[in-house]
């Protein structure tokens, strides 16, 4: 039994098959989940866990190349907005349709409990090395 990271066995697994240039979505419990990628679902309640906790957690394990967002988060979800500025000092932007459009090709999707706007990033993984 792994005894620190993430414990969740599907996203552990799931983390522990993307390469570089693979995207991952961490996105709120109201963002639209695309047919395609592989989803872990974390979502308990509204607001567990948070869409922070989760970046977080997953930025303890991942390399991170690159992150967009939407363009909308500024305006309508200060807390989100200010963590991932201060996570990623060059966080691409588009709309939110282009967002949920990128999605798509993302290898995988991790769905928090957030119940706030807009709390929605792509990451870009990269490598160690």
């Amino acid at each position: 039994m792994k005894k620190a990271g993430i414990l969740n066995r599907h996203l552990s697994g799931a983390l522990a098959e993307l390469g570089h240039g693979d995207g991952v979505l961490v996105c709120d419990a109201g963002m639209p989940i695309p047919a395609g990628p592989r989803v872990v679902d974390l979502a308990f309640r509204a607001g567990v866990p948070s869409f922070a906790e989760v970046l977080d957690g997953l930025l303890e394990e991942l390399v991170v190349e690159g992150a967009t967002a939407a363009h909308e988060i500024r305006g309508a979800n200060p807390e989100a907005t200010a963590l991932l500025d201060a996570r990623f000092p060059t966080l691409s932007t588009v709309s939110h349709e282009e967002l949920k459009s990128l999605s798509a090709g993302a290898k995988l999707i991790v769905r928090t409990g957030e119940a706030r706007p807009y709390a929605n990033v792509l990451l870009r993984c990269g490598v160690f090395f």
